[in-house]
């Protein structure tokens, strides 16, 4: 060092040129004048001297050629160079050395950007080979993507060497000022790392100044796209708004730049001077800053929020991962930035405000998507939530639709995952409320089916279709009823194939993709293999359809040789008064009247299930009115026949009970007319009353009879036959329930049990009442007319005997009293003809109101009953009502026809 410090700078700078280039010092003759040129300008501008800057970015240069031993080696000999004090301007060494050992040639070489700064002292016709810039072709990538464009087209050192593309359009530039290219030689061959000392030459150089053998004149400096205007005293200067601009593009307010609140939105101070162009720019760039802002509140307020459930967890994941590759975008620009003011120097390779608009348009288009996302998600979880993000796919554009789409995947594998356990194992770990499934603990296991599992609509996504939803309720509701209903220890793999699930967001992605083919295809093939090993389970074990049927022949009165044979036992203890019945006599001959008929045949778990019930007792009641059949059902079964359906056939058995005790009783009156007729010719007096009993009795026949036959056939025959058709085609329990639910409530409105017939039930029993009426009335008159008649033959035969005892047959007082208690007698017989009268005449016209509201009922089939109960038209001449009906009826079939 000592003998380089006795040497003249000249020397030094000399010897300098001719290690460079490899030659001797009357061949780099050109060279040094050069270098000397550049060491004594004014132009090159003072550069900031930060050594840890440079030492790093050599560093960088080393590890970007894989020369990492190097690299380490550098880092060694530079820290031993600090602890000592050999050199007192290290950073002018190595930044002397980090400028030599850029290659200019290489269009994406730093000396891009340091080259650029002598690039312009070089004369016209050092570079003459202009080129166009277009658009950089990154822009159409994502953040991910457009980093590493960025990183491998300029390093650490920004965009430079990338082109320009300005607000109207590309905008020719020299090669020279984006690439900082060498001329070529005429021999066409590489240039000397020496003579880059050539292109540093300032631009006052002219020909005079230098003393060189063979110069040659300079022209004009070249053309340039970026145009360097002075700048007013104060004016802030575009390096400086680049730095706000970076700052701002994170949410953190800049130098000038900074939030308004009241505005919400970022602002440059008025007070800052700053042309309109550059404060416009600034504007624009800045709203990517506001957009940011957005969506890191969300999720910053989100994250942290438990309640917002694995749905909102993975949604706030997705924009993590959005922002992360926005933040890796701009960590290179920032790289650029500190490039440019390690430099100190303003070139035309630097990162401008029109630079940045260009590349920030396609972040700013996801920033404003990923923010308008945020806003219509607010206040949403779960497939709420997914479904809003599902509904901002529907776009045309397929950036934004790959953005929504890869968000979607994200948020949706949560739910798939909930979807999976359900349908697979019947598992509901549900803890924030997010899947469209829900489960209530506080339901018993007797309502598990009914009303422990249910859908919430609103958690349902909308690519999930209702009848999806309602598949996949009841796959997970089958499995958790085969379990803890019907005790089945299957295992639920045994049941259904669990196929692959969405373990991951690509999975889910896949899945969501396919979503009317493989993913239906899935739910199918569960929901099919266990709704029927369910409905097996039940048929097999628990015996559901003979249950069924068992409902069928009891209680609708099916069994017939039972009813009858029941009633024939029951009749003496149900002519008795409701308080004096006991259930323990009424249910020996419930099980007599199995015994003796064809029910005895039956499978003993449904007989012992059949019993008597005895309702609430009323004043007046007789065993007729309160005596009932039951039927206990318990387990699985209690699924199908629930304590609302037992109700409904407790409350349609009441009613055929009814109709069929009037049938039995008609049979009574009319075997009683047949007994009686020929003991009571011998009474003339009677033939009247007795024919009007046998008129009445057939009109009172024939409309139960009617009604028997439509109850019967028309009504049970008819919806059992749906029902079991129905039934043997159910591919699920629910539709098992739905069809006997039906079934029933058809019962009932055809039974006039409804509501709507409310007027026409009371009008039915109001005739029930008058035949049970009737039978008094006719048991009455018999008893009475055979009490005269028993007389009347005492009378005679006592008349015999004393004949035959050849005494006189009665004495005159005894004729006398044996006349008067025959004119008594008579004097009764219009009393009965009055009494049945009436009867015939308020029969007849509850029936003729009967069917005036058949007439006008809207069910078809009652109309029907109508045309049946007065076929030959015998209430019609009675009732002018019925005229009109039938006329309007009429009318009404032709306009059909």
């Amino acid at each position: 060092m000592a003998t380089l410090d006795q040497k003249s700078p000249n020397v030094l700078l000399q010897s300098l040129c001719c290690r460079i280039t490899g030659k001797s010092e009357a061949e780099v003759a050109h060279q040094f004048q050069y270098a000397v040129r550049v060491i004594g300008s004014n132009y090159a501008p003072t550069i900031e001297r930060d050594e840890f800057l440079v030492s790093e970015k050599i560093k960088k240069e080393l590890l970007k050629q894989r020369r990492e031993a190097d690299a380490a080696l550098f880092s060694e000999l530079h820290r031993k160079l600090q602890t000592q004090s050999v050199l007192k301007h290290r950073w002018s060494v190595l930044y002397l050395l980090l400028s030599l050992s850029e290659d200019p040639r290489k269009p994406s070489s730093r000396v891009g950007n340091y080259g650029a700064l002598f690039a312009q002292a070089l004369p016209r016709d050092a570079h003459s080979t202009p080129f166009y810039c277009t658009r950089p072709q990154s822009l159409a990538l994502g953040y991910s993507e457009r980093g590493a464009a960025l990183s491998a087209s300029v390093g650490t050192s920004g965009i430079s060497s990338l082109g320009v593309y300005t607000l109207n359009g590309p905008t020719p530039t020299p090669q020279s000022l984006l690439a900082g290219q060498p001329p070529q030689s005429a021999a066409g061959g590489g240039q000397s790392l020496g003579s880059r000392l050539a292109w540093t030459l300032p631009v006052s150089c002219s020909p005079s100044t230098l003393a060189l053998p063979n110069a040659r004149p300079l022209g004009p400096p070249a053309p340039s796209t970026r145009v360097v205007h002075p700048r007013k005293d104060g004016e802030v200067s575009e390096t400086a708004l680049v730095r706000d601009i970076l700052y701002v593009f994170q949410g953190i307010d800049g130098k000038f730049i900074k939030m308004s609140g009241p505005d919400n939105c970022y602002k440059i101070d008025s007070k800052v001077v700053l042309c309109k162009s550059l404060r416009d720019t600034s504007s624009r760039l800045a709203e990517l800053g506001w957009l940011h802002n957005k969506v890191r509140k969300y999720t910053d307020a989100r994250s942290l929020d438990r309640a917002f459930g694995l749905v909102g967890q993975s949604f706030c994941a997705s924009l993590h991962q959005e922002l992360k590759e926005y933040y890796r975008l701009l960590s290179v620009l920032h790289s650029q930035v500190e490039d440019d003011q390690g430099m100190n120097v303003c070139t035309e390779g630097s990162l401008t405000l029109r630079r940045l608009l260009v590349w920030m348009y396609d972040p700013k288009v996801r920033l404003k998507t990923l923010a308008a996302l945020v806003d219509f998600c607010q206040g949403r979880k779960g497939g709420e939530l997914a479904s809003a993000v599902h509904s901002y796919g529907k776009t045309g554009d397929p950036q934004m639709r790959a953005l929504v789409h890869h968000i979607l995947s994200l948020v949706s594998h949560p739910i798939l995952n909930f979807l999976y356990r359900w349908i697979y194992d019947g598992e509901l770990e549900d803890t924030y409320h997010e899947f469209f499934v829900a489960s209530d603990p506080n339901v018993k296991t007797d309502r598990l089916w009914h009303d422990k599992y249910s859908l919430r609509k609103s958690m349902i996504p909308t690519f999930i279709t209702m009848d999806q939803a309602r598949k996949v309720l009841l796959i997970g509701k089958s499995i958790n009823f085969l379990h803890q209903v019907c005790h089945d220890r299957t295992p639920p793999g045994k049941i259904t194939a669990a196929s692959k699930s969405a373990d991951t967001p690509k999975d889910a992605a896949e899945l969501l993709s396919d979503l009317e083919g493989a993913f239906q295809e899935k739910i199918d093939a569960a929901y099919f293999d266990t709704s029927k090993y369910l409905l097996d389970v039940l048929n097999r074990n628990y015996l559901l359809l003979e249950h069924l049927q068992a409902m069928r022949r009891y209680l609708l009165l099916g069994q017939g040789d039972f009813i009858r044979h029941l009633m024939d036992l029951l009749k003496p203890e149900l002519a008795r008064p409701a308080t004096t019945l006991y259930q323990h006599n009424l249910t020996g001959i419930l099980e007599t009247a199995v015994r003796a008929t064809n029910a005895q045949f039956d499978n003993a778990e449904i007989l012992k299930r059949l019993d008597v019930r005895l309702l609430e007792v009323s004043p007046g009641d007789t065993g007729w009115d309160v005596f009932s059949l039951d039927y206990h059902v318990d387990g699985p079964i209690a699924t199908v026949f629930t304590r609302e359906c037992m109700g409904h056939y407790l409350r349609v058995f009441n009613f055929l009970w009814r109709a069929k005790r009037m049938e039995y009783t008609l049979t009574d009156i009319w075997k009683g007319q047949m007994c009686n007729a020929k003991l009571l010719k011998t009474m003339p007096e009677l033939s009247g009353v007795l024919h009007q009993c046998h008129i009445l009795a057939s009109e009172m026949v024939h409309f139960i009879h009617q009604m028997q036959y439509y109850i019967t056939f028309e009504v049970l025959e008819c919806s059992w036959d749906e029902l079991w058709n129905k039934v043997q085609q159910a591919q699920d329990l629910d539709h098992i329930i739905a069809a006997h639910d039906v079934f029933l409530d058809t019962i009932i409105s055809r039974c006039l049990l409804d509501s709507n017939s409310r007027s026409l039930l009371n009008q039915l029993r109001a005739i029930f009442d008058q035949i049970i009426e009737f039978q008094s009335a006719q048991d009455s008159l018999y008893r009475s007319a055979l009490e005269e008649l028993t007389l009347r033959l005492q009378y005679e035969e006592k008349k015999r005997q004393r004949d035959e005892e050849g005494q006189w047959a009665v004495t005159e007082e005894q004729e006398a009293e044996e006349k008067r208690r025959i004119q008594e007698f008579q004097d009764t017989i219009p009393k009965m003809c009055s009494q049945l009268r009436i009867l015939t005449h308020f029969y007849q016209s509850i029936v003729q109101q009967f069917l005036v509201l058949l007439m006008t009922s809207s069910d078809e089939s009652l109309r029907f009953l109508s045309f049946r109960l007065d076929f030959n038209e015998h209430y019609r001449a009675r009732e002018p009502r019925l005229r009109a009906s039938l006329g309007a009826n009429r009318g009404r079939r032709l306009s059909n026809i």
